[in-house]
Order: structure tokens, then sequence, then C-alpha cells
């Protein structure tokens, strides 16, 4: 699908002066351009599936003009936003242009950058408008291109992988740096695998004690150790028939991996406290974080056991490696957050989405998210320079950016003083804190050193 990269300006005008002048500026502002003469040729190549990107047009034309052209254009599935022009224009007809569809309406004569601008924004539009459809299509169809979002060579190798992996019952080791999505990857493995229809269970072996892994992965009798006061089905057990994400897998003990091997072998599990076996058929997901041949030559890790779980491995690329990827992430993590906090769903500026594609992202998928959540909310995505992320797209979030820095101003100004800051900005102490709380605003974080040292729990 063409990107706002790709696809072209279409400006139409029966002045081919005005076409040439306007089409030069734009093709030197890096932007392709493709010209017609009058609204019916330009409206049959949308007919046939040309690709457009924006449509800017004159109004006054022989034969259809602009207003005419913007009505045939509107009833198209997946229109293209029209940009109309005109010397001649009111604002009776600007207000009927723009209640009929029309992305912008300039009036002669206006600056060059001033139309520049307007295409930008409206190609940045219709770019998410594709992307949504796209989405919307793969999640219709159910495919991994709809759970494992990116077009980078890696993430296409990752879906052609997962399709050929997924309806075998094979175990996998997914290997990838935190918050890669390691998860997400062990889930499409079971929802696209013969197994769906049985239960997937996600275990973080990383989070467990290890007095509590062997009566996770296994289950225990009641009276098994103390504190076991009734019968407790493993995760293995539980997982028969479908499939066990273990993550973390280098985490578990050295006694928990000699288990879990046998329990793999042999296809059956001997809860604690009891002596009856009890048979397991399921798929394993490990994934891991560390490079387990490295602690496999160290003595972390069993090296049985690997060679049991790695039947095949996945590698996870970090998001640093993916970066044609982060503006459609960073897109779907924005509409998730939206209807998450019920909230419209700003648009960024391409001069944010180039600020987050310049960013290391130690955090990957998990770190965009939350930038993407702070974007929806109208705060200060950390870790970009000021001014990088201030183009927001609702008004929502241009009111509450605004907020946040008048309020950051005024507690600068003041040294952290909230009375005095009170006393400017009129408000009263309980509005301020609840601003000063949704906005992630702290008192201490503008007094002086000294005085950071004196402040009371009470006074932050």
């Amino acid at each position: 699908m063409p990107t706002e990269d790709t696809l072209p300006v279409w400006l139409v005008d029966d002045d081919p002066d005005v076409r040439e002048s306007l089409s030069q500026w734009l093709e030197v502002s890096d932007l392709a351009v493709r010209t017609f003469e009058a609204a019916t040729p330009a409206l049959e190549a949308l007919h046939q599936g040309a690709p457009c990107g924006v449509l800017v047009s004159d109004v006054k034309m022989p034969g259809m003009d602009g207003l005419a052209l913007l009505d045939a254009v509107q009833a198209l599935e997946m229109a293209p936003p029209v940009v109309l022009i005109t010397g001649h224009g009111d604002v009776p007809m600007a207000v009927a242009a723009m209640q009929a569809g029309c992305w912008d309406f300039v009036e002669k004569p206006f600056a060059p950058e001033r139309l520049e601008e307007c295409v930008r924004r409206a190609l940045a539009q219709r770019r998410l408008t594709l992307e949504n459809e796209r989405l919307r299509q793969t999640l219709r169809q159910g495919d991994l291109a709809g759970r494992l979002l990116g077009q980078a060579p890696a993430m296409v190798a990752l879906r052609r992988q997962l399709e050929t992996l997924a309806p075998v019952r094979a175990n996998v080791l997914v290997q990838g740096e935190t918050g890669s999505g390691k998860e997400v990857v062990a889930r499409c493995l079971h929802e696209f695998g013969p197994g769906d229809a049985a239960p997937f269970v996600a275990l973080n072996c990383g989070a467990l004690s290890p007095e509590l892994i062997e009566s996770e992965l296994f289950g225990h009798e009641k009276g098994a150790f103390t504190g076991a006061h009734g019968r407790r089905i493993g995760q293995l057990e539980h997982a028969s028939g479908g499939t066990l994400f273990l993550d973390e897998v280098e985490s578990l003990p050295l006694s928990a991996q000699v288990k879990l091997l046998r329990a793999l072998q042999e296809g059956e599990v001997t809860p604690l406290g009891s002596n009856a076996v009890r048979p397991v058929d399921l798929r394993v997901v490990a994934a891991a974080k560390a490079d387990l041949p490295t602690l496999v030559r160290e003595g972390q890790f069993r090296e049985d056991l690997y060679y049991r779980l790695a039947i095949t491995e996945l590698r996870l690329p970090p998001l640093r490696e993916r970066r044609e990827d982060i503006a459609t992430l960073f897109a779907h993590f924005c509409r998730q957050a939206a209807a998450v906090h019920e909230r419209d769903t700003p648009v960024a500026s391409p001069r944010l989405l180039r600020a987050l594609e310049r960013q290391p992202w130690p955090g990957n998928l998990r770190q965009l998210r939350n930038a993407a959540t702070r974007f929806v909310l109208g705060l200060e995505i950390a870790g970009l320079e000021d001014g990088e992320a201030s183009e927001f797209g609702s008004l929502n979030a241009q009111v509450a950016a605004f907020e946040c820095a008048l309020l950051r101003a005024a507690l600068g100004r003041h040294g952290g003083n909230i009375q005095a800051v009170m006393d400017e900005l009129e408000l009263p102490r309980r509005t301020l804190n609840q601003k000063m709380l949704r906005h992630g605003l702290r008192r201490e974080a503008f007094l002086a050193p000294g005085d950071r040292d004196a402040c009371s729990p009470d006074e932050a």
C-alpha cells in the first residue's frame, strides 16, 4: 500500500502556468506531483484506482468545476482529501465546500508555503486513513499481519516463519529484548495452530520465588508443604492440549530445569506430595532475554533442556532495527490508548514521527506504547527534546499540552512555590494539585537543591 512518501499530489487546474508553477514548488519540496488540465480525466484516474495522496483543484474551471469534482470524489470509497483553490471565493462558498467534505480551502493570492503546509497535513491524514483500512482488512482476515504489525524485512520474515511453525506442535524458543513482543508471538503460535481451542497458559519464571516454581509447574497435593491447604493443578497440566508460554525461562533454577526436562521428555508430571503420574501433551514456547547458548557454556542452563526447548528458534528484532515501522506502530498504539481513555485520536505530525524514529527505544514496543499513551493524554513524551512533540493533532491534546506548559513555566518561575503559582494562575489548591498530578508535575522538581532536601512529603 502506498505511503505518504510515495503518494503523489494531484493538481487539477486549467491554467498551464499555474499548474507548472505549483507543481515545481511542490516537487522542490520533495513531493511527487501529477497534473491534470481538467476535472474529468482526474476523476477517471481515481475510478481506475490510481494512487492519490491529496487532490488539489481550482474551483473555477470549464466543464466540471472544483465543487462538482469534490462532490464526485466524496462519493468514492476511500476518497483522498481534497483541497480547493480559488480566486473567486467568498465565505458562503468556503462554508459549503467544508460542509461537503473539503479538507481545506485556500484563496488566491496565497504563499506557496501555505499550500505546502496544507498538503503535508492532508498527506499525513491520508496515510493514517489508508493504514487504518489496511489494519481493518488484516484483522478481518485474521492473518498474522494484523497481529504482528510492520513491513520491516525482519518482521516480514518473522511472519513467514510463524506461518510455517504455527500448524506444527513443535517447541519454540523465542529470543528478544524486553518489551519486543515475545508473548504476542507465543499467542500467535497458539491461536493460529491446531490447539487454539485449548488453554494458552503464560508463566513468567522470573517473577516466581524458587520455592514456588515447582508447585507452579507441576502442581501439588494438600499438605505437600507448609501452606498447601488444598490440591492445585500445575501449569503444565493446565496447559495440556494447548500451549505453555515460559517467559524469562533462563530464570529457572537448575533443580526445576531437571524436572521440566523429564516432564517434556516423558509427557507426564508428578505433582508435589503425590505418587500419581498425570499425562500432559502440550507445546512449550519459551522466551529468553539472555543468550541461552552462552548460559549453557557457563553452566547456568542445562544443555539438554535447551535442545528440548529450541526445536526451532525465533528472533524478535528490537525496535531500533525496524525504524520504518515506528509510525505505523505509534498510530496503532494511539488508537488503542484513545479507546481506553475515551479521547479523540490525535494525528502525529511528520516532525514528531521523525523525532520518534530517531529514538533508541531501549524499552522497545512497551516504551513506544507508553509514548503513544502520553501523546493521547496530551503529556510530554519522555526522551524527546523540547518542541519535537509539541505538534498535537486534536483540540483536546493541544489544550492539554498548553496547560502543561503553563503550569511548568509558572512552577519554574516561582521555584516550586505552590501559593505563588495559585495566585498567578488564580487556581484553588485542589484544582492545581489535580492538574499537576494529571501532567506528572511534582513540586520538588522545581525547587533549588537545598530547598529540595528540606521538602517534606506533605509539601511535595
